[in-house]
């Protein structure tokens, strides 16, 4: 695989707490406006441009594109970033309660992606992928990282990040959420070539959250090799910004549903026709064991334990749970056949903890909520080496990497 280090355009230190910001895709507008509100060095700013424009703006407007690359560009040209002088790789450690996940942040190969060395496991929209490349396009720069997994197995990356950050003082540490955030910039020429030969070593990565970041940034990828006679391949726009994580360090939290309506069934029909492929017993909030769903309905939690034949269990997609969940209960019996696009369905990350979901139930603003076992990291990584793609939402990874504590400038 090929990786290489840039020269990170980012924050001052006395400001890193103020321009962290979360990614672009986990906060609504109004969400953002409120985040962001008295903080003019919040990366909302760029990542959510829109905050900055009258409420009434298309999020696809051209002057939403337009205000974040000024804005990037204002913060460039103001000091609050500062690009580092050479090309080095970056080690960033997020602490959250006794979990510690530690990954290398690097400018990856977009050829790599097009060539189906890293691997995906998500079907990508293209209004989504639109929004991203004309993102990227405007700003010229990657300014949210994708977050890619590697196989922890004989290589040493794990050992050398481990080494430098119990031996060097970090550029950043502060808390935020709930979470720690450290930052180490590692400069040594001998440290960046044995991490950069070391993923050379390697035949795949994959890519666990930022599906839409990476394929805009392929996408771009070609449009400036197409544009640009002189192309050698080293161009920066051949890369795009990732953060890359060893697979057993990942955290992977339930991804969970609700359901407006049960469309024209009572609840004992509804239960009667759940019956015909699963076993039904009491239950409790959150699920202890794979296929096993919790449904919250009527006040009360059950138990759904899906009946031998209702799935293929040597298939890596059918035998997730929010396949079993989707084929034999979603769509044959709520008639939601298009997760994706249906309006009666809504999803939850699990961060938000099973009383959210009864809350909602109870609320009367859904019917039913299903609280699912968690996908594990071996069944993603098992579907992307087949080739194959999961169902929407089947992982929610926590946490997650903030945006803006350092940007790769395409040029």
């Amino acid at each position: 695989m090929k990786i290489k280090g840039f020269k990170g355009v980012r924050p001052k230190k006395e400001l890193v707490e103020k321009v962290a910001s979360p990614p672009y895709d986990v906060l609504g507008t109004e969400e953002a406006r409120r985040m962001a509100a008295g903080n003019p060095y919040s990366f909302l700013h760029v990542i959510k441009p829109e905050i900055d424009l009258p409420e009434n703006i298309d999020l696809y407007d051209e002057q939403v594109y337009r205000k974040g690359a000024e804005n990037l560009e204002k913060f460039i040209k103001e000091g609050v970033l500062v690009q580092d002088p050479e090309e080095y790789l970056y080690i960033y450690r997020q602490i959250m309660g006794d979990h510690v996940q530690t990954g290398l942040v690097v400018a990856a190969s977009c050829w790599d992606y097009i060539e189906d060395k890293i691997k995906k496991h998500e079907l990508t929209r293209e209004e989504k992928e639109e929004d991203r490349t004309k993102h990227i396009l405007y700003t010229n720069a990657n300014t949210g990282p994708v977050f890619l997994l590697y196989r922890n197995g004989k290589s040493e990356i794990k050992k050398i990040i481990q080494d430098y950050s119990e031996n060097n003082v970090p550029e950043y540490d502060f808390s935020s959420d709930g979470v720690r955030h450290t930052f180490w910039v590692i400069r040594e020429k001998d440290v960046l070539k044995a991490l950069i030969d070391n993923f050379a070593k390697m035949d795949k990565l994959y890519i666990a959250d930022g599906h839409h970041r990476a394929a805009a940034a392929a996408r771009v990828a070609k449009l400036k090799r197409d544009e640009n006679p002189s192309h050698t391949g080293e161009e920066e726009y051949n890369y795009f910004l990732a953060v890359v994580f060893p697979h057993d360090e990942m955290q992977i939290l339930p991804y969970n549903r609700v359901v407006k309506d049960l469309g024209e069934l009572t609840e004992e029909e509804f239960l009667n026709k759940i019956r015909e492929k699963f076993e039904i017993t009491d239950g409790q909030p959150a699920p202890e064991e794979k296929h096993r769903i919790s449904m919250y309905l009527g006040g009360r939690w059950y138990c759904l334990t899906p009946k031998p034949g209702t799935y293929d269990p040597n298939d890596p997609v059918d035998s997730l749970d929010v396949a079993i969940l989707q084929n034999n209960l979603l769509a044959p019996i709520l008639g939601i056949e298009n997760p994706r696009k249906d309006p009666r369905i809504s999803f939850v990350g699990g961060i938000k903890g099973t009383d959210y979901l009864k809350e909602l139930v109870d609320s009367g603003k859904f019917a039913v909520a299903f609280s699912m076992y968690p996908t594990s990291v071996e069944e993603l990584l098992k579907v992307a080496d087949q080739g194959k793609i999961m169902p929407p939402k089947s992982t929610w990874f926590e946490p997650k990497l903030k945006s803006g504590l350092v940007v790769h400038l395409l040029g």
